[in-house]
């Protein structure tokens, strides 16, 4: 397996692509606009300045990982003799429903489709494909070169040689894989969702304030990052979705998003990609101020 495919440029996808590159591996980094893959690449390359100014890689070695990267805006030909296709498009149902119709036309028979979806059902993803035995959840967490876990999903189709393969591959690159079974929020979100809901409904009912929430997970529990400055860092909009697949999936009120959520998605409040959620990073992105409506 030597030619990867990534969908989405955003924070997971050039995240995943600068991983898969800075192993080895050559790949296709896809997105519906030029806009969007040259924010994505000027990213990768700011985190690869990063690590060379830790001295964690040279100069070289990040001329190597960019040399590795080519960009498309046409699917059908970014995914072109690739022997993976790591889709990490935004958590929307049927907008990961329609690419896989999509990537199942357009790619190899023997391409092995995954997702690196927080929560939506494999299973499901890998009902529209004629190839559902070759379709897996790769669930890698933010920042994904630098955290070392990654959630391998198995759908109730996928085959035993598509998951061993898939999981001797992220130990390639120096990851972490932990099998997990398909169910809503598999188990990193159905732990993690829960306990940042509970933070958000634990400000709602004013028990206590951002800060001091988020220093009693901190200090208390040795977090290394409060659950409201977490959601903030993932995006409320996305912990909202992740809770509603969850509800929608149990049925059960104790994943009903709190109202508090529910209202600040709304408003645009999404935390650090819009400037604003619990903390207020207009000056960082660093969690220092509080949001001044949760101000005292």
């Amino acid at each position: 397996m030597k030619n990867i495919a990534v969908i989405g440029a955003g924070t997971m996808g050039n995240g995943i692509a600068h991983t898969f590159a800075q192993s080895g591996f050559k790949v296709n980094l896809i997105d519906i606009s030029d806009t969007s893959l040259k924010r994505g690449m000027e990213t990768i390359i700011r985190n690869l300045d990063r690590m060379v100014a830790k001295e964690k890689i040279t100069e070289a070695d990040k001329s190597e990982t960019l040399s590795h990267i080519s960009t498309f805006t046409n699917t059908e030909e970014g995914v072109k003799n690739t022997d993976l296709v790591v889709e990490a498009a935004t958590e929307n149902l049927d907008l990961k429903l329609k690419i896989f119709k999509q990537l199942d036309d357009v790619c190899s028979e023997k391409t092995i489709l995954a997702t690196n979806t927080s929560s939506i059902s494999i299973t499901q993803i890998a009902a529209v494909t004629s190839r559902p035995e070759k379709v897996i959840g790769m669930h890698f967490m933010n920042p994904v070169p630098i955290m070392k876990l990654v959630e391998i999903i198995r759908g109730y189709n996928t085959s035993e040689e598509v998951t061993t393969t898939v999981m001797e591959l992220s130990k390639t690159l120096g990851k972490t894989p932990t099998e997990v079974n398909d169910y809503p929020g598999f188990v990193a979100n159905r732990i993690l969702m829960p306990m940042i809901n509970e933070s958000i409904e634990t400000l709602y009912n004013g028990v206590a304030g951002v800060e001091e929430i988020d220093t009693v997970m901190k200090l208390g529990m040795a977090h290394p990052m409060g659950p409201l400055q977490l959601a903030d860092f993932i995006g409320l909009d996305v912990c909202l979705s992740i809770l509603n697949v969850m509800y929608d999936g149990f049925k059960n009120p104790k994943y009903a998003p709190c109202p508090l959520l529910v209202n600040m998605v709304m408003a645009g409040k999404l935390g650090v990609k819009s400037g604003e959620g619990f903390y207020d990073y207009a000056e960082s992105r660093k969690a220092e101020v509080v949001s001044k409506q949760f101000s005292k």
